[in-house]
């Protein structure tokens, strides 16, 4: 099966909605397990691109947000949010069809105010898991 195709076919889902046309399938021992396409429009939401959604469904589908054995394909490079989601799900690997001609070159500021609180919390919660 070309799964990149499957991909496409989600982009041209995408499209008919008026959505920004781009797909994503997430496959695991060579089935797909999840499909999505972009819907941010739809849902009034920024989160709802295609990898986000086949995220959501994959991790569903194996009650696990751990997708240690599946692959992505999506028909555009994945953005910087979508790059964040893949890595913390720990996806095996991940194919785009056609490299992003965005250049993100906006940024929102951002700025640390340390709280000890806030860092004592996290400590002490990793250090109880382990």
């Amino acid at each position: 099966m070309d799964f990149m195709q499957e991909a496409v076919k989600q982009a041209q889902i995408a499209k008919r909605h008026g959505e920004v046309p781009i797909g994503c399938v997430i496959v695991k021992d060579r089935k797909i397990i999840a499909k999505g396409y972009n819907q941010r429009e739809r849902k009034r939401n920024c989160l709802w691109h295609a990898e986000v959604v086949a995220l959501n469904r994959a991790c569903r589908k194996l009650k696990s947000w751990r997708l240690n054995d599946c692959e992505m394909y999506v028909t555009l490079e994945p953005c910087q949010m979508c790059m964040g989601a893949i890595l913390n799900a720990r996806l095996k690997k991940v194919y785009f069809g056609a490299q992003s001609t965005t250049n993100l070159n906006w940024q929102t500021p951002t700025e640390l105010l340390p709280n000890q609180e806030a860092q004592n919390i996290l400590v002490a919660f990793f250090k109880e898991k382990r």
